[in-house]
């Protein structure tokens, strides 16, 4: 079971683009001699994925994974050794991104909302008779998963904002009864819950006044809260609990107190002690895999410019040198069965689709499952390169640079394609829309700029109060580095990204509107003032990490104005392509529509796409096409690249 640092729904504006990444081919040496450079059909690359989130259910008999039934992602189950398959759930708007096995071996779980709305409920679906109960049958409510735990099949423990729209609170729910019980109401700071290994919640992250968290634990449910650990604004987006160890004498930290970069320890309770088990001078623990039953660490990994998987326990070490030798990619545990007799594995790689595996611990057999998009075998894919530079201040700032295929990497169109978060970061693998980009004669630029996360504390916090700032200036730096090596054609660089990538692009063609020859927003905020004021009611327990970090709008309303491309909109002089989801609760429509305004009076082109069943992002297939035609079209049309034309409209 992999277990990472306790989820703290750090206001990541990460764009939930449902767009299934991965790997490469079948075996290292398996892609066809005979793969081409030709235009890769956008279907190929945006479409449904063949097959994949492959899952075994806890008894290790059966085996699920996502695949399209009438071009809707749904859940599809088979019994190990039997040739039949069927599909169990019934979706035929969004597609099922989020599901997991239920303990009982009955029943698969899953998340859904309502045309983006991220008000999710939890469904229950039977898998021999399809039958589907909907466990959280209300409006305007948000589930989140907690935890599960194979020693309790038929209970799930889940959080909602049920009683407070502002505030998420634990229930133990009983899948035979669909009975909930609330076992932990959260007081008003709550962000984060954390289980022990009798299944009870006996740990939460708080934020405090100082713009931090405090790890709170308690003896029973039935205790009061009681402070273990402290982190400041500084160490805080970097640290978190990981979880309790088997006896409950201790827990497991990510932790960046003392250090610039966070390491993996162990903390017992009652004396403070501290072990340190695993840490880098230079970069985070990005992911720890602990033993589902002892709750020891056996593997810690570091995401440098690939990951870096370090094996702690020794038990395990015979199985990663047998599945490290099947593929050049970053190898992941996609699923483990309750024996721990058979795990499903899966590689990340550059040039190619994921593939997925399975794998006998007693025989060290290795069996291939399928390949994610086996389509893309038959064509020529980029490598993504890691490059750094210097940042005009002295930081050391990272990235990746995917070159078009057969291209001599000299003078070539560019698009800076900037990731989301902005407390996230872009990681070496298969990235479709690189791959897309690259196949269309385009250099895909990646920036990890000061305040992405993994690269230490000093760096993260490098990025407070630099929205619009530093923050941008990492990227024209970026861009400045690539024209003085004569890789880009300063005359044909786009600015393209979603969410906070979405404000960077909107930030390009008005503080910089001289570098770019284009832009592409998605769902990015215009308006800094106006979009910290309108975040959802989950988040306002974060508001003071908020503000500290971006600006307060009760107080800084000049300040972030003068980060707000809104207010710069009079510089825009270059094509604009902005995309919005109508029901995006993170970014309003809103923001976008400020600055279609703006564009429109002062007589700027533009394009903009709103689609009326989407949030955040698109989730489905329908809409990822049509905005990728129209940005692929868009690109062509400003920077020369190949397109594929977009079919024709039908009624």
């Amino acid at each position: 079971m992999k277990f990472n640092r306790l989820s703290t729904i750090v206001l990541c504006l990460v764009l939930v683009v449902v767009i299934m990444t991965g790997c490469t081919q079948k075996t290292q040496d398996a892609k066809s001699t005979s793969a081409t450079t030709d235009l890769i059909p956008r279907d190929v690359i945006f479409g449904n994925p063949s097959k994949v989130s492959p899952r075994l259910s806890p008894d290790g008999t059966m085996m699920s994974y996502r695949a399209p039934v009438d071009g809707v992602m749904n859940v599809w189950v088979g019994r190990i050794g039997e040739d039949s398959v069927w599909v169990v759930t019934s979706d035929t708007l969004r597609g099922i991104s989020r599901y997991f096995w239920a303990q009982d071996n009955k029943y698969i779980m899953y998340l859904q909302d309502v045309g983006g709305n991220e008000n999710f409920r939890l469904y229950a679906v039977d898998i021999n008779t399809g039958k589907t109960r909907d466990l959280t049958p209300y409006d305007n409510v948000q589930v989140r998963i907690t935890d599960v735990d194979k020693h309790f099949p038929n209970e799930i423990l889940i959080s909602m904002n049920k009683d407070n729209p502002q505030l998420h609170d634990v229930y133990r729910l009983d899948l035979t009864a669909g009975k909930l019980t609330l076992v932990a109401k959260n007081p008003g700071n709550i962000i984060g819950w954390l289980t022990d290994a009798n299944f009870k919640v006996l740990g939460c992250l708080m934020t405090n006044a100082e713009a931090g968290y405090d790890f709170m634990i308690r003896d029973t449910e039935k205790s009061d809260w009681k402070k273990l650990v402290s982190w400041t604004s500084d160490d805080a987006l970097a640290s978190g609990p990981v979880g309790f160890t088997q006896d409950g004498k201790s827990v497991y930290l990510i932790d960046s107190r003392g250090a610039n970069a966070a390491k993996l320890v162990k903390m017992n309770i009652a004396s403070g002690d501290i072990e340190v088990i695993a840490e880098d001078p230079e970069y985070d623990v990005s992911d720890v895999i602990m033993h589902p039953d002892t709750r020891e660490i056996q593997a810690v990994a570091f995401t440098k410019d690939r990951k870096e998987l370090t094996i702690l326990d020794e038990s395990i070490r015979p199985d990663f040198n047998v599945i490290r030798q099947i593929h050049r990619g970053d190898l992941f545990i996609s699923s483990r069965d309750n024996a721990d007799d058979t795990w499903l594995i899966g590689f990340d790689a550059d040039d190619g689709p994921v593939p997925y595996y399975s794998y006998d611990r007693a025989t060290k057999k290795v069996t291939f499952l399928f390949n994610h998009r086996p389509e893309l075998e038959e064509y020529k894919l980029s490598k993504m390169e890691p490059f750094s530079f210097t940042a005009r201040d002295g930081l050391a700032v990272h990235g990746y640079l995917t070159f078009p295929p057969g291209s001599d990497s000299t003078n070539l169109p560019m698009v800076l394609n900037v990731h989301g978060g902005p407390w996230y970061r872009d990681t070496w693998g298969f990235n479709p829309e690189a791959q897309w980009m690259a196949n269309r004669g385009y250099i895909c630029m990646q920036v990890n700029y000061r305040g992405s996360t993994g690269y230490g504390k000093k760096f993260l916090n490098a990025g407070d109060r630099e929205w619009g700032g530093k923050m941008h200036d990492d990227l024209i730096d970026a861009v400045n580095w690539a024209i003085e090596k004569g890789i880009a054609d300063p005359k044909k660089i786009a600015i393209y990204g979603g969410s906070y990538g979405g404000y960077a692009a909107l930030v390009g063609v008005t503080f910089t509107p001289d570098v770019f020859c284009c832009g592409i927003d998605i769902v990015g905020p215009a308006n800094l003032m106006t979009w910290i004021n309108s975040i959802p009611p989950y988040w306002k327990v974060m508001s003071d990490i908020m503000y500290k970090r971006i600006g307060n709008p009760n107080t800084e309303e000049d300040f972030l104005k003068s980060r707000s491309p809104l207010f710069k909109a009079d510089q825009i002089k270059v094509p604009m392509l902005i995309a919005q989801g109508a029901n995006d609760p993170r970014v309003p429509k809103a923001e976008s529509e400020q600055i279609v305004e703006a564009l429109k009076a002062n007589n700027v082109e533009y394009q903009y796409m709103l689609f009326p069943d989407e949030g955040h992002g698109f989730a489905r297939p329908e809409n990822r096409l049509k905005f990728y035609a129209a940005a692929e079209e868009f690109l062509a049309k400003h920077l020369g690249g190949k397109f594929e034309p977009a079919p024709a409209e039908t009624n």
